[in-house]
């Protein structure tokens, strides 16, 4: 008798097999290249609360930076855009739409990597002055986790063709 998964399993080992065979390596694997960035990069320092929080997100995908042998220049921009409005003009919920441009630069300033990532999320102002205070900050603390998470990922990418430190 025949399993009914076993044509998954197939196909499974023979994805597996195809990518042993390109040589895709883990990132953070043993001579992975992302390890040329962990505790690498030093970020600007920071100037508003979205600033910190990018920061703190770096560095914990990323290690402090220990070394410092890349400097990571960047600017968040986050417009405020009102969601729902009631008959009445009362608006109930804003959006937080970032931007962050950055540039990957080395020790003689040379730029390595840049790039511009976007992402949104939204806050609701249905209660009182402190809740509606809170949730928008903390709805710009995500938003700046985000895109330094989206920033971290097209570093790693860019990873392979940086140099070793």
């Amino acid at each position: 008798m025949s399993s009914p998964d076993r044509p998954g399993r197939r196909v499974a080992l023979l994805g597996l097999l195809a990518l042993s065979g390109c040589g895709l390596t883990p990132v953070y694997g043993t001579g992975g290249a992302g390890k040329r960035l962990f505790g690498k990069i030093r970020p600007r320092d920071p100037q508003t609360y979205q600033d910190f929080a990018f920061n703190q997100r770096l560095s914990e995908r990323l290690g402090p930076d220990a070394e410092g042998a890349f400097d990571l220049d960047y600017v968040i921009s986050i417009g405020v855009v009102p969601q729902a409005i009631t008959p009445e003009e009362v608006t109930t919920r804003y959006s937080l739409n970032g931007t962050v441009d950055f540039a990957l630069k080395d020790a003689s300033g040379v730029v390595r990597a840049q790039g511009r990532a976007s992402g949104f999320t939204s806050y609701s102002t249905t209660g009182t002055t402190i809740a509606t205070l809170t949730a928008e900050g903390d709805a710009r603390k995500r938003l700046a986790r985000m895109l330094a998470d989206q920033v971290v990922t097209r570093l790693l990418a860019a990873s392979p063709d940086l140099p070793q430190t």
